[in-house]
């Protein structure tokens, strides 16, 4: 067989396996976000805040505090998503982050990635309104990371 037969094989396959992903409402998302951040965030928060640092004035004195958060949340964002491909919210919302040309999981450090371009797209709020006008629902850290969110088969 030619080279190009193969080469067109390999990526109307691909097209085929990227257009049976359903992909996840932009309203789903928020709100597993926000359910992320009660389910893992405040508690981290918490125990630093009392059990590590003895209450809230030593908190907001100290700089290491939120960054030691901040640090615990991606660390565990990214071990759910690259063990799971989800997170307690996605799940909650039937939704998984997948590589977009394969469907498989993200690996770790991909998925730190994902954590990272996602506070850079959350400061600046550059890529967050992105899914908007974007047809596939991407936002500018799913970009960067070729990732995407889509609804889970069941």
């Amino acid at each position: 067989m030619r080279f190009r037969k193969l080469k067109k094989n390999i990526n109307t396959t691909d097209k085929k396996e990227q257009q049976k992903l359903t992909y996840a409402p932009y309203s789903y998302r928020v709100k597993a976000f926000i359910t992320d951040l009660f389910m893992i965030y405040v508690p981290i928060l918490y125990i630093i805040t009392y059990i590590v640092l003895g209450g809230k004035d030593d908190f907001q004195s100290s700089q290491f505090g939120p960054l030691i958060g901040v640090t615990l949340y991606g660390l565990i964002y990214a071990v759910l998503l690259s063990k799971f491909g989800h997170t307690p919210g996605k799940k909650a919302y039937e939704m998984r982050v997948v590589d977009d040309r394969s469907g498989k999981n993200i690996s770790f450090f991909r998925a730190a990635a994902r954590f990272i371009a996602f506070l850079f797209t959350a400061t600046t709020l550059l890529g967050l309104f992105l899914p908007f006008y974007r047809r596939d629902k991407k936002a500018l850290h799913d970009i960067i990371c070729k990732t995407i969110v889509v609804v889970e088969k069941k």
